[in-house]
């Protein structure tokens, strides 16, 4: 029997005239949030608060992770060409919403050579001429391990640098298929060395059946990779397609694990039920840096 949701772990109010209205502005203008695509619990309120994380390199991943509900496709089957116009059109968006704060992210695109970093650099460009103030927060794929894609992507200069590693070791098989755990530390290890200016993050769901045991080893392999952030948010089935609920992980847990982090050297752990790897990312990296001051 699968557990029931409790009442922490429930969404946010719908404000159904910010998602309208937003939801609008992006269509028109052919673009894709991460807040959608993944049916975050928190897109109302951040909809509402004018914030939402663009999701660019299409709208179809080229894997198969079991937690994600982001739609699969095969480059054979789909016609997956990149949007020239999509770094303008983000940059566009962006002003429009006079964001302090932009997020970036993507789909996994294993089809092509460069994984999409190049494109992810254009975007970050376009948006920093159009938003010379704004904050740039990026949450890359692994690339496949590629440095040179890592490096590609610093090099447009963002302020943060985020890369996810959803999950414990042992249960990268089950939730991340086509992904290796030593590989996404090795991402996040190359950044915190490429870039020394560069805020580094990573975030983790909990509920999938990991031990408490194995989230203070993933927080301490974090730590070492040089993530001056991680953000733990409860796992919650997306769709039925997807992996269930192992467990719904109490408020008070979340809260240990945001002490062990900041104890062994976090700058800043956000951690909660309903905390996503975006969600309020303009708090989190502004505390990170006082904390850094």
């Amino acid at each position: 029997m699968r557990p029931r949701l409790p009442e922490w772990a429930r969404k946010s109010p719908t404000h159904f005239e910010s998602l309208h209205r937003l939801k609008t502005d992006l269509r028109r203008l052919h673009l894709h949030t991460v807040c959608e695509s993944a049916r975050c619990p928190n897109i109302h309120e951040c909809f509402h608060r004018g914030a939402a994380t663009f999701m660019i390199l299409g709208n179809l991943c080229t894997r198969g992770c079991g937690f994600c509900s982001v739609p699969k496709g095969s480059p054979a089957r789909h016609d997956m060409r990149l949007d020239p116009e999509e770094p303008a059109s983000i940059a566009r968006m962006a002003a429009q919403m006079k964001l302090r704060y932009v997020v970036i992210t993507s789909v996994n695109r294993d089809d092509l050579a460069d994984g999409g970093s190049r494109h992810f650099a254009e975007t970050v460009r376009e948006v920093r001429h159009a938003l010379p103030e704004a904050r740039i927060e990026v949450l890359t794929p692994d690339f496949c391990g590629d440095h040179d894609a890592v490096a590609r992507v610093l090099d447009a200069g963002p302020h943060v640098f985020n890369h996810n590693m959803e999950t414990v070791e042992r249960l990268y098989r089950r939730v991340r298929p086509q992904a290796n755990y030593d590989q996404s530390l090795g991402v996040l290890a190359f950044a915190r060395q490429y870039s020394t200016d560069v805020l580094t993050k990573s975030g983790f769901m909990v509920g999938l059946g990991e031990t408490g045991e194995e989230v203070r080893v993933l927080l301490g392999d974090l730590h070492a990779a040089g993530s001056d952030v991680a953000t733990i948010g409860q796992y919650l089935q997306p769709t039925r397609y997807n992996l269930p609920v192992a467990e719904y992980v109490e408020p008070a847990r979340f809260d240990s694990y945001r002490d062990y982090g900041l104890s062994i050297g976090f700058k800043m752990v956000f951690s909660g039920p309903l905390v996503r790897s975006s969600y309020m990312a303009d708090h989190v990296s502004e505390q990170a840096h006082r904390t850094d001051s």
